[in-house]
């Protein structure tokens, strides 16, 4: 899975503008998918040298023109393509999991203030994921719906490994004053 693809299946139903694009990065694929503001605009400009989608300008009053992309049957081909090839194996990069992994050499306290920060954060993603999947309820399809839900799941699981982590580190704590 690429840049490519993702807007590639973005296009799928209805044109976009690249701006309307990038919100879709920024909120529905945020948990699945990451990609930077600076990756979609060469892309969708590569995409439309490759013929996989057209581009139309439209003028606006008083505002800049705005672009609006339709995917082409070459797009579509593609992403057919895309969707009955092989499932990637997932990876995980992760800073802080690494940090955490080698918490050891920081101690317990600085692992304790990693953990809360982590939990902040979650708790933030988790909400807004949420937000996410309320804003978008009407408009999504099952298979959407169960993605937003194993989001909510890894979310809230994360969670709570974050808190049985911090409760560890409380108890060891404990038994040191002892």
């Amino acid at each position: 899975m690429n840049s490519q693809d993702v807007i590639l299946g973005t296009l799928m139903d209805r044109s976009l503008t690249g701006y309307e694009i990038k919100q879709q990065f920024e909120t529905l694929f945020s948990y699945f998918y990451s990609s930077s503001y600076g990756t979609i605009y060469p892309t969708l400009h590569r995409m439309e040298k490759e013929e996989l989608l057209t581009k139309e300008s439209v003028l606006q009053d008083g505002k800049p023109n705005k672009n609006v992309y339709t995917i082409t049957e070459k797009g579509r081909k593609k992403f057919n393509d895309y969707l009955y090839s092989p499932i990637e194996s997932e990876s995980v990069k992760s800073d802080f999991l690494m940090r955490l992994f080698f918490g050891e050499h920081v101690g317990n306290d600085k692992v304790a203030e990693w953990l809360e920060m982590a939990q902040t954060h979650t708790t933030e993603e988790l909400n807004q994921l949420k937000a996410t999947g309320t804003l978008y309820k009407d408009e999504m399809q099952p298979s959407q719906v169960i993605c937003i839900q194993m989001g909510m799941k890894a979310y809230e699981a994360k969670l709570e490994a974050i808190q049985e982590g911090l409760i560890l580190l409380r108890n060891i704590k404990n038994e040191e004053r002892n």
